[in-house]
């Protein structure tokens, strides 16, 4: 998916934004035009849509965009604020806009106390607003006015120190101590941004039963405050992997320069995972050594114990399908599907990149082709470059797409079961937590290097006479079909065995390095951006173009038509054996650099090509999606319905293609919760409510 964060949106035309907001406001008054508290919450946003929705909150969120508290909102706010979106600190403006009442650039006590008692939190633990940690920021009288950089920090604090007094509350008695479901009901409901549907299954049985000591207490909350932080100290324990396998011990080593990363933490987080987990699995990640059993974990528990990021959110797809409502519903036909859509978007990403490198590929085969020995003055080419000019100079420079149409023909079937073959066999050997071993990346794309064969050798074969025909001055022109004619079914297949001697190692070689390769160069939170994504293509694209390389030479000099004086070969073993004997082993490896130069970026083009088109129209069948563009998980109603707007609302423009996640980040950040339905309305309970 396209991950963008508030600082990279470009701001909205000024006659465009005025467009949309008069399209929403409902108010005029002396000429100009202004929207209610409504208009913009509910019907520009999308948001509160239910009949019974709560009133206050609606007026609450209009409040943010409405500087003069007026109740209206002016079209010179409606742009401040669409503004405000797109600066890099967004969020944390949007939560301050929140709380400052009184539009004036600051917040006072009652600014804080007001808003702090609407919210969901405060209603089911209550907050001591008139205890020291309130006097410490507001001073003894709470008549002091805290700015925007004050106010950053207070919110930040604000949590924790509702975290210790709901400790307190619990424990009357001052023992140190309260009991594990009491731990679960203060993390739920103060923490409860912070958690997963696993970490929030499992608090009980973290605790494995025992009371829960106040400096437990704090490090779990610090260990979900730090979860980011954590999942940094794991790639730098793996040089950044995401599949490593780590032990306490490394996780410890690798903190040790941070000190806000305790033991007591690092403990935390492996008994976490554990209970995340079902015991077969953990079983698994056991290593048995003489002294004791170690634990290990990898990124994916990290990323089970931590909250997506709200920017995330921030997404363009053209098209967003879900063919299932779980994986469960992940039905034989459905798989069908899944293999249909592959195949169709492979097919267009792999004839996207073969008519970008198609000239690269003509030079080699001529270069492959050229003899050594056996022709007097066959030598036609010093280099790939003499060739390419002679090319361009002797046949035009249509001349170096001679062969075309019957390669586009071929490679969108060709390239699409390969691609479509490597990730059904991947999804089939990958397990629940998307973990796959290297033994298994080889396997699929070894299979799918040898379901290519069946497209690959009938294209290759006449591509390759049509290729080097160009070099007869006087032959007549041949054309796709006459060589198909020629040849019937089974001369279409000759040098199959030295196809699949080239194809089935290449993408043996090809897609682990590319899958490692994506991975490595992934951003910290695993996405990868387009540009990654075409040089993880290329780069994988050397060594598995560049080894295979005999494979292919012998390949060539069994489709091609052999002149007269020109050796012939019967078989692989055969041509083998007289290149060896003519021409030396260098012979062998003819054509490496144009073959590199024309496999890596034109799989670098398709890859990129392939994935973004899965990005662009998305289908969920239930299975696995690419690693670094995976949709990631809702966790309130607000980012449920950014999600949503992001590709049905087209009035938000500009900045405002970031207020609903920004809002559902104020949700899911900083645990400001504010109630969706309307006093006594039934509906309202906590798995209904904002944020749920």
């Amino acid at each position: 998916r396209f991950a963008q964060t508030p600082s990279l949106l470009k701001r909205a035309g000024t006659e465009k934004l005025r467009e949309v907001f008069q399209k929403y406001a409902s108010i005029e008054k002396n000429g100009e035009h202004y929207m209610t508290s409504e208009d913009f919450v509910r019907k520009f946003l999308g948001l509160f849509e239910e009949s019974a929705f709560n009133d206050e909150s609606v007026r609450l969120l209009a409040g943010i965009a409405d500087t003069s508290k007026d109740g209206l909102i002016s079209f010179s706010e409606f742009q401040a604020f669409e503004g405000l979106l797109c600066t890099p600190d967004a969020l944390y403006r949007t939560a301050f806009q929140l709380f400052d009442r009184q539009g004036n650039g600051t917040v006072s006590y009652a600014d804080f106390a007001d808003v702090v008692q609407k919210t969901e939190l405060h209603s089911k633990i209550p907050f001591s607003l008139d205890g020291p940690f309130i006097k410490r920021y507001f001073g003894e009288k709470k008549q002091r006015l805290i700015n925007y950089a004050e106010f950053t920090q207070l919110l930040h604090d604000f949590h924790e120190e509702h975290a210790m007094e709901a400790f307190r509350s619990k424990d009357p008695t001052g023992t140190g101590f309260i009991s594990p479901l009491d731990f679960q009901d203060i993390i739920v409901k103060v923490k409860r941004h912070l958690l997963t549907p696993d970490v929030k299954d499992n608090l009980v049985s973290v605790t494995e039963g025992h009371k829960v000591s106040f400096p437990y207490f704090m490090a779990f909350t610090s260990l979900l405050n730090n979860m980011e932080l954590m999942k940094q100290i794991y790639l730098q324990a793996t040089q950044g992997s995401r599949i490593d396998m780590v032990t306490k011990d490394q996780i410890l080593q690798a903190a040790q320069p941070l000190s806000q990363i305790t033991p007591l933490e690092v403990d935390i987080l492996f008994h976490l995972a554990g209970a995340v987990h079902q015991a077969g699995w953990w079983k698994r990640r056991r290593k048995i050594t003489p002294s004791r059993q170690v634990i290990r974990i990898d990124y994916s528990d990290l990323s089970n114990i931590a909250p997506e990021h709200y920017t995330k959110h921030i997404t363009h797809r053209l098209a967003d399908i879900k063919a299932v409502e779980s994986p469960a519903d992940r039905s034989a036909f459905i798989q069908v599907l899944e293999s249909s859509y592959r195949f169709t978007l492979g097919s267009f990403a792999g004839a996207v990149g073969a008519t970008v490198v198609y000239p690269i590929d003509l030079v080699k085969t001529r270069m492959q082709n050229q003899r050594a020995g056996s022709y007097i003055g066959e030598v036609a080419y010093r280099n790939s470059w003499d060739c390419f000019k002679k090319v361009v100079r002797h046949e035009g420079f249509m001349g170096l797409y001679r062969g075309l149409l019957p390669q586009l023909m071929g490679v969108a079937p060709e390239k699409a079961i390969k691609l479509t073959v490597n990730d059904l066999v991947r999804d089939k050997l990958t397990d629940k937590k998307g973990n796959i071993p290297t033994w298994a990346e080889v396997l699929a794309g070894g299979c799918a290097g040898a379901s290519q064969v069946v497209f690959t050798n009938p294209l290759e074969i006449v591509k390759i006479r049509l290729q080097v025909a160009g070099e007869i001055a006087s032959g007549s022109k041949i054309r796709a079909w006459s060589v198909v004619r020629e040849l019937g079914l089974f001369g279409l297949y000759k040098g199959a065995r030295a196809c699949l001697l080239r194809d089935v190692p290449f993408s043996a070689i090809y897609f682990p390095t590319y899958a490692h390769t994506k991975a490595m160069m992934a951003d910290k939170d695993g996405y990868n951006h387009p540009l990654t994504l075409l040089a993880a293509g290329a780069i994988a694209g050397v060594p598995a173009a560049s080894l295979v390389t005999p494979a292919d030479v012998i390949k060539t000099r069994l489709q091609v038509v052999a002149r007269s004086g020109q050796t012939t070969y019967t078989g692989v073993w055969d041509a083998t054996k007289k290149i060896m004997a003519e021409e030396g082993p260098r012979a062998f490896w003819k054509g490496t650099a144009a073959r590199v130069f024309r496999s890596s970026p034109q799989f670098g083009v398709t890859l990129v090509t392939y994935e973004l088109l899965q990005r662009l129209f998305y289908v969920d069948f239930g299975g696995t999606q690419p690693k670094g563009s995976e949709a990631l998980k809702m966790t309130t109603p607000l980012e449920t319905a950014a999600e949503k707007l992001s590709t049905e609302k087209l009035d938000h423009i500009g900045g405002y293609r970031a207020a609903v996640p920004l809002l559902a980040g104020v949700e899911s950040k900083f645990g400001l919760y504010l109630p969706r339905f309307g006093r006594g309305v039934t509906a309202a309970t906590p798995s209904t409510a904002t944020g749920s």
